[in-house]
């Protein structure tokens, strides 16, 4: 799977700060905050984290849409279009996906 390497460095160092390490897996980029998924590199835009009560909401929100797995969709995941991420977009986003991993317990 291709990524966007430009968006993978914008991530990187907006996570970093938070404890968060970049980990390449299954041909992409994926951050872990304590063993936990915050959010992984798609195509050209971002699956993120934001916890089962937080999918209706995030929804709502523009360039989101229901993360599929194998056909079904991702129980507290969403994919956002990287053309929506500005500066101000990416860290919203990455806030709501941090928010949502530090409720779990580490790996």
């Amino acid at each position: 799977m291709a990524y966007d390497e430009v968006l993978a460095e914008r991530v990187l160092e907006r996570l970093e700060p938070e404890g968060v390490v970049a980990k390449k897996m299954f041909g992409t980029i994926a951050y872990l905050l304590e063993g936990n998924t915050v959010v992984t590199l798609h195509d050209d835009g971002l699956w993120l984290r934001v916890g089962p009560d937080g999918v209706d909401e995030a929804l709502s929100r523009p360039g989101a849409r229901p993360a599929v797995f194998r056909g079904k969709e991702a129980d507290g995941w969403v994919v956002v279009a990287g053309d929506v991420l500005d500066d101000d977009v990416l860290d919203d986003w990455l806030e709501t996906a941090l928010q949502a991993t530090v409720t779990l317990s580490p790996k």
